[in-house]
């Protein structure tokens, strides 16, 4: 677990800290880098694993988690975040049990060409999920509509923006802290 911050180890931390490791703890028992760089001011770990749960894992997400977890590697490709990238993208291996599929989808998503493997809903909503992270300031209303023309609900486009907006700030707080997966446990473990 690296980098370049200063972490508090578990046998460090202060009751508050340890409560809330605890509650950023993998199923692997391990609070992955993602989390730890936040030991120094706990508090922001506590509202960082809510976000995460609500906007990744709520059981009222409609779309298919492989295809939410694409939406963070895609997020994370075009912030050039290898942390999240290599966790996120393990859980599309994972979750499609597919690997000639998803090694096809792994390199047009690096080629920034989603269209090479998605179309329809999907390919409208990785376009959104581009346009969102490397020109937010240019978002109109016609990007929202032609999601709708292209058959997403306001519920599906709420699920991407807020993956999308979650992994823009997970992207800044790893690559502005310069954390590592050293040491973390890499791949799918929801139950």
């Amino acid at each position: 677990m690296t980098a370049w911050i200063d972490m508090i180890a578990d046998e460090d931390a202060s009751p508050r800290l340890k409560e809330l490791l605890d509650q950023a703890r993998t199923p692997h028992g391990t609070v992955d880098t993602v989390m730890r760089v936040h030991s120094l001011r706990p508090e922001t770990m506590h509202g960082h694993v809510a976000l995460y749960r609500s906007v990744l894992h709520s059981e009222d997400n409609k779309l298919p988690f492989w295809f939410l977890e694409v939406v963070a590697s895609y997020t994370s490709i075009l912030n050039d975040c290898t942390y999240s990238l290599t966790h996120h993208f393990m859980n599309v291996r994972n979750l499609l049990k597919d690997q000639p599929r998803s090694d096809r989808i792994f390199i047009a998503l690096k080629a920034h060409r989603p269209e090479d493997e998605f179309d329809g809903k999907d390919l409208a909503l990785l376009r959104y999920v581009a346009k969102l992270t490397v020109d937010v300031g240019k978002m109109v209303k016609s990007d929202f509509e032609a999601l709708k023309i292209a058959g997403c609900d306001d519920g599906e486009i709420l699920e991407v923006n807020q993956v999308c907006a979650y992994f823009n700030y997970s992207n800044r707080l790893l690559n502005g802290l310069g954390a590592t997966t050293e040491g973390d446990v890499v791949g799918y473990y929801k139950a």
